[in-house]
């Protein structure tokens, strides 16, 4: 299976595929009016629902799938899991409102790639696209402070049953550099600028993260640079 890193650096030089999965036709309609006006974002298709999602997924190979939480017949919550188990992996970002953040965390716990709120402006909706494509974290800056402190205060940062601290035991000194930074919300570019090496080089690093500390993400790694007190 071709993971969701690779699909990210396949991306480079070339459209951003879209694909956008909401109930609500004015949302779908919205979003879609957005993106394809924005350069280098191409949107391949429009779901109504999750099931439909799954299908237009499998069909149009997106990078980025936006992904609405509530939606009948089958909702994002209960389409992530399966959108994940599909090849190529597409990055998986989440659509909400305000006040939505338990489900958010689900989401987040899932392997999504992060959220966005839906009344976030055309130029935050592009930027999380480019973001979520380029492998990087998408989380709405409304809600972040408030999922994180539920993930942390519930354990819920992945991992399976081991203690946050264990997990970080097989790190080396620049992987937990770069997983401290992570947990800042840095781009692979802006660390790569931090630390004075390639893009490439973070996105081995971020790999490697994933793997040994059993993260299912780099949304659930920032979490755990947070639960360990890498980051304050």
């Amino acid at each position: 299976m071709t993971d969701r890193a690779d699909t990210a650096d396949a991306t480079a030089g070339s459209a951003i595929r879209v694909l956008l999965a909401d109930d609500e036709q004015m949302i779908r309609h919205g979003v879609h009016l957005i993106l394809r006006h924005a350069e280098g974002i191409e949107v391949v298709g429009e779901a109504a629902n999750g099931a439909e999602a799954l299908r237009l997924t499998a069909e149009h190979r997106p990078d980025v799938v936006l992904l609405d939480i509530r939606m009948p017949v089958l909702d994002g919550l209960a389409a992530i899991d399966r959108l994940l188990m599909l090849d190529p992996v597409p990055q998986v970002v989440m659509l909400t409102t305000f006040g939505d953040e338990e489900n958010v965390l689900r989401a987040l716990v899932a392997g999504a790639t992060g959220f966005l709120l839906k009344d976030e402006g055309p130029e935050e909706l592009i930027r999380a696209v480019r973001a979520a494509a380029a492998g990087d974290a998408v989380l709405s800056p409304g809600v972040t402070g408030t999922v994180i402190q539920r993930m942390l205060s519930g354990g819920a940062a992945g991992g399976g049953s081991a203690a946050p601290d264990q997990r970080l035991a097989g790190l080396t000194a620049r992987e937990r550099e770069v997983l401290a930074m992570l947990g800042e919300g840095l781009s692979n570019l802006e660390i790569g600028k931090r630390l004075g090496i390639g893009v490439g080089t973070v996105k081995t690093h971020v790999r490697s993260i994933l793997e040994k500390t059993g993260s299912d993400s780099r949304v659930q790694a920032a979490l755990l640079a947070h639960q360990t007190g890498l980051v304050s």
